[in-house]
């Protein structure tokens, strides 16, 4: 080669075009992932807001909940099975939509698996009560009239014989043994007007409030699916005359279970209440 031949060669060498880099495969599965999960927060929002606006029942709500609580999980599966292809592949796609994808999906799924995790701590009851033997009365609201079928425990042996009344007590006082009757130093009307400004204060619907009759009768509706809970509260002066019994009653108006939701409410508000509780004598 001469030394006119080598500048040539050199300058042809460096105009020759690069060889082509391989593209990333488009993220099929990211899409997928991304749609699946942000899909389920959707399902599921639609299927608690329409039950609470009334354009299905709660039974066919809980239903979307359920179909969307799967259509998360599946998202979050297929997201980690593309996870783990895209770490052997030489050209990864970006995993941006994907990991948003599983995100939004394990932020509905935890939501929803809180509830599940209560469901099967709790017993499947829906009516709490401070007073066992003697609950208090609904007189305004009326007492679901389903409210003692299906009580848990018509199948033990230990519970044979038993009125649905007496099965529920039983299971009640298993699970929330702490809640009781409650005394409070202060007179009948006093007590009721205070609970009155607390339901009000809790956004409660108070139907009837008789402080004279140591009684009031509230609603309170959940956010989403706009369940409603009707609240009793019975106050009779202690049999030494000083100060008050409080009793409380809460019931759920559908389903069976309550996700331990009533006894929540009766210990929060006799809390609020009383400033300390303790149990009545």
């Amino acid at each position: 080669m001469t030394d006119q031949e080598a500048p040539q060669a050199a300058s042809e060498a460096t105009l020759a075009p690069a060889p082509a880099q391989p593209r990333a495969p488009r993220d099929i599965l990211g899409y997928l992932v991304l749609i699946t999960g942000v899909g389920a927060l959707g399902w599921g929002a639609v299927a608690a807001v329409g039950t609470g606006w009334g354009y299905w029942e709660y039974t066919s709500g809980l239903k979307g909940v359920a179909g969307a609580f799967l259509l998360g999980v599946a998202a979050i599966l297929i997201g980690l099975v593309q996870e783990w292809r895209v770490r052997k592949s030489a050209t990864p796609p970006l995993g941006a939509r994907r990991w948003v994808g599983m995100l939004v999906a394990l932020v509905y799924v935890g939501w929803v698996g809180t509830f599940l995790v209560k469901a099967l701590t709790v017993p499947a009851i829906h009516d709490v009560s401070t007073d066992l033997a003697d609950p208090p009365a609904f007189v305004t609201l009326q007492l679901r009239a389903d409210n003692w079928d299906a009580v848990p425990g018509a199948d033990d042996a230990k519970m044979r014989g038993l009125t649905p009344e007496q099965r529920w007590a039983m299971v009640h006082q298993k699970a929330y043994g702490d809640i009781r009757s409650v005394r409070v130093n202060e007179p009948v009307q006093r007590v009721v007007a205070k609970a009155e400004r607390l339901a009000k204060a809790r956004g409660w619907d108070v139907a009837k409030s008789l402080p004279a009759e140591g009684r009031l009768e509230a609603t309170e509706t959940s956010a989403f699916f706009q369940f409603k809970d009707d609240v009793v509260l019975r106050v009779r002066p202690s049999d030494t005359g000083e100060g008050s019994i409080v009793d409380m009653r809460s019931v759920s108006r559908v389903g069976q279970s309550d996700l331990g939701m009533n006894a929540k409410r009766v210990r929060s508000f006799l809390a609020d209440l009383t400033g300390t509780v303790t149990a009545a004598q």
